[in-house]
């Protein structure tokens, strides 16, 4: 089935004031990026499409396969060969952090290395592109280099986060 509106967009802004003799100096900054890709496998295309909203228990973890085992909104598995597009926002609600980094067995490590782990704070965010002149993307490798592990940094309460992912089947 073909992907359409695959996009990933994010911004940041703000504006340095100082007062000067004779009124306000301001300096603007902003950096925006986006992405949006076509259906299908090349560069500047995508054709798989994963988003969901998961809760893991106090002291949980689970290794999300990137490879055949996560389904798209419609039941059907997924097959990711290269991810495109990566976001995982850690709810504003939680207590504890989520924490995201390789699995023990098996781990994709195309973005973070294999001992890598980024830790997002209740609230916070992390998104990743790989721009549309990227034919490659983040590389997956069935059964062995295809499990994203996501953790619950604490043992009192459970986290929420979302995660969006963006690919190709090839």
């Amino acid at each position: 089935m073909p992907l359409s509106g695959a996009m990933l967009a994010v911004s940041a802004a703000g504006e340095l004031q100082q007062a000067l003799d004779f009124g306000t100096g301001s300096a603007k900054q902003i950096l925006s990026k986006s992405m949006a890709l076509a259906s299908g496998t090349g560069a500047g295309k995508a054709d798989r499409l994963f988003s969901d909203r998961r809760t893991l228990a106090a002291s949980g973890t689970e290794d999300l396969d990137l490879a055949g085992v996560l389904l798209d909104a419609f039941g059907t598995a997924i097959t990711f060969a290269r991810i495109k597009g990566l976001i995982i926002a850690a709810s504003k609600d939680n207590t504890n952090n989520v924490l995201v980094g390789a699995a023990s067995g098996s781990p994709w490590a195309a973005l973070l290395n294999s001992t890598g782990v980024l830790t997002l704070r209740p609230g916070a965010f992390v998104a990743v592109g790989t721009g549309v002149a990227d034919a490659t993307g983040y590389a997956v490798t069935a059964t062995t280099a295809d499990l994203l592990k996501i953790a619950n940094s604490g043992g009192t309460t459970g986290v929420t986060y979302d995660i969006h992912i963006i690919g190709a089947s090839a």
